[in-house]
């Protein structure tokens, strides 16, 4: 009888400890519910944040990019100081192995003395030698015609006779099938983008040397 006793309270005391253990595992399990409720939100609000900070940011950059292009400022404002991150990314130029950089440089030819000719942005490293041509709105006839100009640019730099010359167009609003057209003219593309200036050219692209 004693015995049968002893049981039965082993059980129950069995039963309760599963009980308390399964209402602990309930609990545990909405409160890791609640927690990765909240951090489900924290994670929205810092994605929101973000993404609202890059959007001011583009925007902010944007209208000083506009600005910069009605006072006529948009080469020495936005590209020039661009200039030797693009080479570093592009040509793979230490920051601090660029020989020569000039915005606005006015040049006389030197076939035709009576031919003038202003380049926007020029910059000198090794064996490289870039031009850059700065346009609010780019055209197919505005990349002809600076493939032209690349082309003939060693009888306005005599500097540059022994290198190699490369182009890099920038603007303002990009149009994706101009900056594919540059591209295919083996011309570097830079938009106004998050970063100031931005390389849109694709990974696999090679700049043509002039």
């Amino acid at each position: 009888m004693a015995t049968s006793y002893v049981l039965e309270q082993r059980v129950n005391r069995m039963e309760d400890a599963m009980a308390e253990m399964a209402r602990v595992v309930a609990q545990t399990s909405r409160e890791l519910a609640d927690f990765k409720n909240e951090m489900q939100d924290f994670k929205s609000e810092v994605h929101f944040f973000i993404e609202e900070s890059r959007a001011s940011r583009i925007e902010m950059n944007r209208r000083w990019g506009e600005l910069s292009n009605k006072m006529g400022t948009m080469a020495e404002d936005l590209v020039a100081p661009n200039i030797p991150r693009i080479l570093r990314t592009v040509l793979g130029c230490p920051d601090d192995a660029i020989e020569q950089t000039g915005v606005r440089m006015l040049r006389r030819s030197s076939v035709n003395p009576a031919i003038r000719r202003e380049f926007d942005v020029i910059a000198s490293y090794g064996n490289y030698f870039l031009i850059n041509e700065t346009k609010s709105r780019l055209s197919p006839q505005d990349v002809d015609k600076f493939v032209e100009t690349l082309s003939s640019a060693r009888e306005f730099f005599p500097e540059a006779t022994e290198k190699q010359i490369v182009g890099a167009i920038a603007f303002l609003y990009v149009d994706e099938s101009l900056a594919r057209f540059a591209e295919r003219n083996g011309v570097i593309v830079l938009d106004f983008g998050e970063n100031v200036m931005g390389v849109l050219n694709s990974h696999s692209f090679s700049p043509r040397f002039f």
